[in-house]
C-alpha cells in the first residue's frame, strides 16, 4: 500500500459500496491519466502542458453542457452530473500537475500546503460528495487526511523527486537545519537531516491524527476503507522515523504482514 502516484486513492476496492466503483474509477482514470501526462514519459515542458490544457478544455466543454467525444470525458460528464460534483475540484487538480512541471522549489510549509490543497485535497472532497457529506467539518478532515497522505509521499520520495529535479522539502526549514541541497543530490544523511526529517514526520503524523474522526462519519466499507488508508499513511512514517529519515537506503514501502497490523489498528479507531 505504498502512498504514491495516487495509490493513497481509493480505487474501488472491495471495501467501496459497489454503487459507488464506477465513478470513483473514472476519477481516479481521470487523475491518474492527467497526472503521468505531467509526471511521465519524455515530453517536454511545452508538450506537457499543452497536453495539460487541452484536459482543462474539456472540462470547459463539459462545463458548458458540449457532449465530449473522448471516452474518459464522456464518462466523468456523466459522473459529474450524476452526482452535481463541482467541476473546479477537477480543475485544481490540472492546476497543480501544471505547478508540478514549472515550479521545483518550496519557500515555505504554507507555499506546500497550497500545493497539496490542489494536488490532493480535490480526491478526498470529490469522495465526499459522491456520500453526500459535504458539512464544513467533514471537508476539513479530509483535506487533513489527503494533505498528510500527499507529503508523506515527499518525505518518502526525496531521492526519486531529486532525480526529477524537484524538492518539496520547504527551503527555510532546510537553512533551519542546516540541510543543504547538496547533501540530498549526494544522498547523505546526517543528525541535521534526521532531525529534519522527524521535524516532517511529526507535522506530518499531527496532521493526519485530525482528520481521523472522518472514518465514524462515513458509513460501513468506505469507513473501513479510510481507515486502512490512514493507517498505511501512519505505518509509512514509522518506517521513516525507524530509520532516522534514511530514506535514501531505506525507502519505506509496506508489506503483506504490514497488512494485518493496518487491520488491527483500523479495528481500534
Amino acid at each position: 500500500m505504498p502512498v504514491d502516484h495516487y495509490e493513497n486513492f481509493p480505487v474501488a476496492s472491495l471495501l467501496v459500496p459497489a454503487r459507488l466503483r464506477r465513478p470513483i474509477e473514472v476519477i481516479y482514470r481521470f487523475a491518474r491519466s492527467a497526472d503521468d501526462i505531467a509526471d511521465e514519459g519524455d515530453a517536454s515542458d511545452a508538450e506537457r502542458l499543452a497536453g495539460l490544457a487541452a484536459y482543462q478544455a474539456a472540462l470547459d466543454r463539459i462545463e458548458a453542457g458540449t457532449a465530449p467525444q473522448r471516452p474518459l470525458f464522456a464518462d466523468l460528464a456523466k459522473v459529474i452530473a450524476d452526482y452535481r460534483l463541482p467541476i473546479q475540484l477537477f480543475r485544481d487538480l490540472l492546476d497543480a500537475f501544471a505547478q508540478d512541471v514549472v515550479k521545483k522549489r518550496y519557500a515555505d510549509f504554507p507555499e506546500l500546503l497550497d500545493y497539496c490543497r490542489r494536488s490532493a485535497n480535490p480526491v478526498g472532497r470529490l469522495v465526499l460528495h459522491l456520500f453526500g457529506r459535504t458539512e464544513a467539518i467533514h471537508l476539513e478532515q479530509s483535506d487533513c487526511i489527503c494533505s498528510a497522505l500527499q507529503l508523506i509521499n515527499f518525505w518518502q520520495d526525496v531521492a526519486v523527486d531529486w532525480e526529477k529535479q524537484r524538492i518539496y522539502l520547504p527551503l527555510d526549514e532546510l537553512q533551519r537545519f542546516r540541510v543543504s541541497e547538496d547533501d540530498i543530490a549526494a544522498c547523505r544523511w546526517s543528525a541535521n537531516w534526521a532531525a529534519l526529517m522527524d521535524y516532517q514526520t511529526d507535522r506530518t503524523r499531527e496532521l493526519m491524527q485530525r482528520g481521523v474522526p472522518l472514518v465514524h462519519i462515513l458509513p460501513g466499507r468506505m469507513g473501513w476503507e479510510i481507515r486502512l488508508t490512514i493507517q498505511g499513511g501512519l505505518r509509512i512514517l514509522e518506517r521513516i522515523r525507524r530509520v532516522r529519515g534514511d530514506v535514501f537506503r531505506h525507502r519505506p514501502k509496506l508489506g503483506k504482514w504490514d497488512w494485518a497490523v493496518l487491520a488491527g489498528r483500523s479495528l481500534t479507531m
